[in-house]
């Protein structure tokens, strides 16, 4: 599959954020409704299961996508993206109550901005490696500036710096969850990237809420309301839109859009939500910022001349590399 033009590939990615936003309020209704936060992941992750087996069924490109990557010969850890996504969710349970959301989100977006810079710089994308240039740091401090502009007002916890280095652990964690998929990507298909990515995150998250209890105790009452269940949906989507930005616009950028596109859709639910604030400016001031922000940092040079890793090799093997060139089955990019 040829990537998409970077335009629209970064329209795809925020309309994934706002996917996000939903799929955040979604989930943390479900979970305060049954009583248990976790039993939202369960039931989001449960349900992106769902549609995978599914895809399975009907999708051609996941099965040959899957086959492709037994051939691949990607090392190991290439189809470790799922765990990123995994301890987020863990991290936002433990680390939101200390914190209050406005720093942990804060956070959450540093790190992410940290993790696209680094993860370029390597090459552990399919879209090459990517010089860090003035325009790109700069792209990732706007981008953390946004969040910060659009959380104000909002209550603020304790700023007990372990749990707030931990929330920014998370957020790189969902930077290389994003570079890690858009290589099993590049390697099969996108399809073959969300399946891997619910496969490896499910069992993490299954573990997590038996920890926390949530299986044990009175049995659980299941509210009603079809919505409360769409997370997996979402989910799917989501994880297919970063796969499709990351191959073409590379982690940073792809990570700036998805903040644009929970910050735009943060704004849709405060207005469409029956019991919603209406617009806050702040919020609606740091989507806007966001989208300068992915301008911003998609100014400059798009690579440097040693491009993603080949099939088994290490970030930053040097291999010749063309910018607007298709990726080949191993998930390295070739004029």
């Amino acid at each position: 599959m040829r990537r998409p033009p970077v335009a629209v590939a970064l329209t795809l990615v925020a309309l994934g954020g706002a996917a996000s936003a939903a799929q955040g309020a979604v989930n943390a209704e479900l979970g305060q409704r049954v009583g248990n936060a976790s039993l939202g992941a369960v039931v989001n992750n449960l349900g992106g299961c769902l549609l995978v087996l599914l895809g399975l069924l009907v999708m051609p490109s996941m099965r040959t996508g899957l086959v492709a990557l037994r051939r691949s010969g990607l090392p190991w850890w290439s189809y470790l993206g799922g765990l990123g996504g995994a301890a987020i969710v863990v991290l936002a349970a433990y680390a939101v109550p200390v914190l209050g959301v406005a720093v942990f989100t804060i956070a959450q977006v540093a790190g992410g901005s940290l993790g696209g810079l680094a993860s370029d710089r390597v090459g552990l994308a399919p879209v090459g490696r990517l010089p860090l240039t003035t325009p790109r740091v700069a792209g990732a401090l706007l981008g953390v500036a946004a969040v910060a502009l659009a959380q104000a007002g909002q209550p603020v916890g304790d700023l007990a710096v372990g749990v707030l280095l931990l929330a920014v652990a998370g957020g790189v964690g969902v930077a290389l969850q994003a570079a890690l998929n858009g290589r099993i990507s590049a390697a099969g298909s996108a399809a073959a990237g969300v399946a891997v990515n619910f496969v490896v995150s499910t069992p993490v998250v299954l573990l997590v809420a038996a920890l926390a209890g949530a299986f044990t105790g009175p049995p659980i009452r299941w509210p009603e309301g079809w919505h409360l269940y769409t997370g997996g949906l979402l989910g799917v989507g989501i994880v297919a839109s970063l796969v499709v930005g990351v191959r073409a616009a590379g982690v940073l950028r792809t990570g700036l859009a998805l903040v644009g596109g929970q910050l735009a859709g943060a704004v849709l639910l405060d207005l469409l939500l029956p019991q919603g604030p209406g617009v806050r400016v702040p919020v609606l001031a740091g989507t806007l910022l966001t989208v300068l922000a992915v301008l911003v940092a998609g100014r400059g040079p798009r690579t440097l001349a040693g491009a993603a890793p080949a099939a088994g090799g290490s970030p930053g093997t040097d291999v010749s590399v063309a910018a607007d060139g298709p990726p080949e089955p191993d998930g390295r990019l070739v004029p």
